[in-house]
C-alpha cells in the first residue's frame, strides 16, 4: 500500500524509472575481436574464443574463399567493400567461411571487429548500427541462418542496412550473410505471391530486391565424393590421426550413407566420432 504521505509525482517518477532502462554502458571494442548483440537490454557481449575452423580445412569452396577474403581485406584498409550473401547447400561451410575470413584478415595484422546478429534482433539493428557508426573500429556485422517468411517485417528493417534510410549503412560497416535460400525466401512462396497478386511483379519486388541489395552472391554447392573424402583426409592430417586411405574411404563413405547427406558438417561429424574411437583429441 502507497503511504499517503507520498507524492503523487514522486511515485510517477519512480514508475517511469522502473519501466525505463538505463542508458548503454560504452562497450569497450578493445576487449575482443568479437561480439554478440543482445537486447532486453541492449548491449554487446565480447566472445573471447571464437568458435572456428582454420581456413585451409575448407575444401571445394576455393573462388567463395578468395573472393569473400579479398572483399573483406579491402574493407579491413579502410577501402570500399561490399555486402555478402553466402547461400546454397547446408553444412557446406557458409558461416564457417565468415569466420575463418575474419581470423585471416586478423593475422594479416589489420584491426577488425565481428558482431553477430541473431536474426530475431534485426528490429533492433538500427540501435545497433547507431552505436557501431560512433566507434574508430572497423566492423562486420554478421548475421547466420538468415531467411523470411510471407508475413515477416523483419526485412524491412534490414534494407536500412543493406541500402536504404537516410543515414544508410555506416563506413565502417559491412553485413555478411548466410542463407539456404538465394532470395531469402522459400520458392513456392516467391511463385504463391505471383499468381494471386494482381500486379504479379510488384507483389514480390519489395521481398525479392532485398536479396539484390548484397554487392555479393556467393553460393555454395553439395560436394562430390571426392571432396567429402579430402575434407576427412584434411582433418585426419590436421589433428595427426593415422588411417590408410581404403579403411577411411569405406569408414567414411558407410558413415555417409546412413546420413544420406554429403556435406562439410557430415565430414566433420564423421570426423569427430572417428577421433572420439581412436583416442585422439580435437
Amino acid at each position: 500500500m502507497t503511504p499517503a504521505s507520498e507524492d503523487p509525482l514522486e511515485r510517477i517518477a519512480n514508475a517511469l524509472d522502473r519501466m525505463s532502462p538505463p542508458p548503454m554502458v560504452r562497450p569497450d571494442f578493445s576487449a575482443a575481436d568479437a561480439f554478440v548483440w543482445h537486447v532486453d537490454p541492449d548491449h554487446l557481449a565480447p566472445v573471447h574464443k571464437v568458435n572456428r575452423v582454420d581456413m585451409a580445412l575448407l575444401v571445394g569452396i576455393d573462388r567463395a574463399r578468395d573472393t569473400l577474403l579479398a572483399n573483406t581485406a579491402q574493407f579491413a584498409k579502410g577501402l570500399p567493400a561490399n555486402n555478402a550473401l553466402l547461400w546454397g547447400a547446408r553444412g557446406m561451410g557458409k558461416s564457417s567461411l565468415v569466420k575463418a575470413v575474419h581470423a585471416a584478415v586478423l593475422d594479416e595484422g589489420h584491426s577488425l571487429k565481428i558482431v553477430e546478429l541473431q536474426r530475431e534482433d534485426l528490429t533492433s539493428v538500427g540501435r545497433l548500427l547507431n552505436l557501431l557508426r560512433d566507434s574508430n573500429e572497423r566492423f562486420i556485422l554478421f548475421c547466420d541462418d538468415l531467411s523470411f517468411s510471407h508475413d515477416d517485417q523483419h526485412y524491412k528493417s534490414l534494407k536500412a542496412v543493406l541500402d536504404g534510410g537516410i543515414e544508410g549503412r555506416p563506413d565502417n560497416v559491412v553485413f555478411y550473410a548466410t542463407s539456404n535460400r538465394r532470395h531469402l525466401m522459400p520458392r513456392d512462396m516467391i511463385e504463391n505471391e505471383r499468381s494471386s497478386a494482381i500486379s504479379p511483379s510488384e507483389a514480390t519486388e519489395e521481398k525479392v530486391s532485398l536479396s539484390d541489395r548484397f554487392g555479393l552472391w556467393l553460393g555454395f554447392h553439395p560436394c562430390d565424393q571426392d571432396s567429402y573424402l579430402t575434407m576427412i583426409r584434411g582433418y585426419c592430417d590436421a589433428y595427426g590421426l593415422q588411417i590408410d586411405d581404403i579403411t577411411l574411404r569405406a569408414d567414411a563413405i558407410e558413415w555417409q550413407a546412413t546420413r544420406g547427406a554429403r556435406s562439410g558438417r557430415v565430414a566433420w561429424q564423421y570426423f569427430t566420432d572417428l577421433a572420439g574411437r581412436r583416442g585422439i583429441p580435437i
